[in-house]
């Protein structure tokens, strides 16, 4: 059996790391989630993970394209080396964690991928996308996610959350410009992949936002364990 891929992306702020909290707990405690992934009386491992930083050598990578204390350096670092660093990262998280999960049949929950760099550093920081596109299909060796969840909230919300929280990163740091931009990339991706990538309103709770990742989730598990829902009766999940 062969395991599933979920991403997290959104804006800063949009609430990406608390809903994968929220998802994976879900997942691994609930009794509905539980009864949809069970396979023949095992239900698979859940693993979370993060880009950058996913890996030991990807942690480091983060310290230095985010600017961590630890990490900063005299110089700035150019756009094209921010999307080289964005890719050795991935290159590594691949080999490392995501393949040999998903061989095993895990349902992996990941913060980012690589929607956030065709967001970040093509609508972002301009770059070509055809190098994007490129170095994306080194680095993954072609795995994409079986669904994305971008979680939809207007920058200047996200970026107030972010600056409540306390001292913002190298990223925080861009203009307002850079992250309008940043989203009109999610939304074009939305638009171009729909049968990938599925908008989550994140404004509202932490709380509200999770139910509607679960709905959403509930319908896909259904499709991903067919055998289980027949068996069961519960394949009545709409994605909204």
């Amino acid at each position: 059996m062969t395991g599933h891929f979920i991403v997290f992306e959104g804006v800063e702020g949009c609430g990406k790391t608390t809903q994968l909290r929220y998802l994976h707990q879900w997942l691994t405690h609930s009794h509905d989630a539980q009864t949809l992934i069970a396979y023949d009386n095992l239900s698979p491992q859940v693993i979370t993970t993060r880009e950058p930083g996913g890996t030991e050598l990807g942690q480091m990578l983060r310290g230095i394209v985010l600017g961590q204390e630890q990490y900063q350096i005299t110089t700035d670092i150019h756009s094209r080396t921010e999307l080289l660093l964005y890719a050795a990262d991935r290159a590594q998280h691949v080999d490392d964690c995501l393949l040999p999960h998903l061989q095993q049949g895990a349902i992996i929950l990941c913060d980012r991928y690589t929607d956030s760099t065709i967001a970040y550093q093509g609508y972002g920081r301009g770059l070509d996308r055809a190098l994007i596109d490129q170095l994306n299909a080194i680095a993954t060796q072609g795995l994409q996610s079986d669904l994305t969840l971008w979680l939809d909230l207007e920058v200047e919300l996200g970026l107030e959350r972010m600056q409540k929280r306390g001292p913002i990163d190298r990223m925080e740091q861009t203009t307002i410009n850079f992250h309008r931009r940043v989203q009109q990339g999610f939304q074009d991706l939305a638009q171009a992949y729909p049968e990938r990538i599925v908008r989550i309103d994140a404004s509202g709770t932490p709380e509200q936002v999770a139910q509607r990742i679960q709905v959403v989730v509930s319908n896909r598990l259904g499709q991903w364990y067919p055998s289980v829902v027949s068996k069961r009766g519960m394949s009545n999940y709409t994605e909204e």
